[in-house]
């Protein structure tokens, strides 16, 4: 775990940052939301706060943290669809190590979102048998599902509790900060219990290159601010010093005998099996299975074939360049004369990682005590 930390502290220091300064996204309403959350926190009975599971340090609201530990608190470790199972077990139980009460979840999820409310249930269990009215206050960073727990959280709770009046749903969009007010939601009677929904404040700054690359690869920055050339790097440095290709290399493999496998069990030919039919952004010439696997590939063959040292920096960037080339071929993107940009290929790669389509990922490394 420690080698994983190094790969991500070079990676944020890499050459293409130059010059780039601390990622800083503050917008005015933001401001003005961190100060209502502090006065409702006063009042909160339970806060939720949500993390993405890809980042479980980095999309914490440092500025919040001494008042959030104050509080009954649970952490929701959202998006655990895209993080890596294995490592995830791991940091549940480094929080739960810490007495802090931790649950991995999807927002989208009803049965996911279940386990949390269950969990909530019991965590005011106590303040229940005292209090008529309970709030629970939702918070987090930009872009972490808070909204989209929001809406689930609504859609379980009328129907297990059957509230009479027509609650709004809290507003979701791709874009961090879409959530522009505080709105509260009644989710429950006898007691009442409210939820609010909070816009995620994120610190006015991040002085710390690395944290703040994280929180813009995993789309808590908007990629307007940093650049999604800048991203693209960022994301392929950390692969390259994992040496994830590798990794992929044995799943394309492994993948490719299964499918020649079933075809000649079917008694068809491998080569004339016809590839999936689902499109990228609906505008893609590619199909998103045969995308990704051509994509890993590339990644994988352009790994395999650098003779030169990934732990120094100018050979590891030239790699990076010859990816972002190669790429440019898979995403079938014309090549323009004296044009040495790749704002197209970064913007394609961004979005197979951050759907998911390049596997599961945790960047965060667990503290030096696990």
């Amino acid at each position: 775990m420690r080698g994983l930390a190094r790969a991500a502290k070079r990676a944020g220091e890499m050459a293409f940052n130059a010059g780039g300064g601390a990622v800083n996204w503050f917008p005015g309403h933001m401001a003005a939301a961190s100060r209502a959350i502090r006065d409702r926190l006063k009042l909160a009975d339970l806060v939720i706060e949500v993390r993405d599971a890809r980042i479980p340090l980095s999309s914490a609201n440092e500025d919040l943290q001494p008042v959030l530990a104050a509080k009954r608190r649970i952490l929701a470790l959202n998006k655990k669809d895209l993080a890596n199972p294995n490592i995830m077990n791991m940091w549940l139980h480094h929080f739960e190590s810490c007495k802090q009460d931790c649950i991995s979840i999807n927002a989208h999820s009803s049965s996911s979102v279940g386990q949390l409310l269950g969990l909530v249930e019991f965590k005011l269990k106590e303040a229940i048998s005292k209090e008529p009215t309970l709030l629970v206050m939702v918070v987090g960073v930009p872009n972490v599902g808070k909204s989209a727990l929001i809406n689930s959280i609504h859609r379980i709770a009328t129907s297990r509790f059957q509230v009479q009046d027509k609650n709004k749903r809290a507003t979701v969009g791709p874009l961090p900060g879409v959530t522009q007010d505080i709105a509260g939601y009644k989710i429950a009677s006898q007691p009442s219990i409210y939820v609010l929904d909070t816009p995620g404040v994120l610190v006015p700054s991040i002085p710390d290159m690395e944290t703040g690359l994280k929180l813009a690869l995993t789309g808590a920055v908007k990629d307007s601010v940093v650049g999604e050339e800048r991203i693209a790097k960022y994301l392929l440095s950390l692969l390259n010093i994992r040496k994830t290709p590798l990794h992929w290399e044995r799943l394309l493999h492994r993948r490719e005998e299964l499918d020649e496998e079933s075809c000649n069990s079917n008694g068809k030919n491998y080569s004339d099996t016809p590839r999936r039919r689902r499109r990228l952004n609906n505008s893609d010439t590619l199909y998103v299975q045969d995308m990704v696997m051509e994509a890993q590939r590339t990644l994988c063959s352009t790994f395999m074939d650098f003779t030169g040292n990934t732990e120094d920096e100018g050979d590891l960037e030239r790699l990076i360049d010859t990816q972002l080339v190669d790429l440019r071929k898979v995403f079938r993107i014309p090549h323009k004369p004296f044009d040495e940009t790749h704002g197209p290929a970064s913007k394609k790669l961004l979005t197979l990682f951050r759907s998911g389509k390049l596997g599961p990922f945790i960047l965060d490394d667990l503290p030096d005590d696990q």
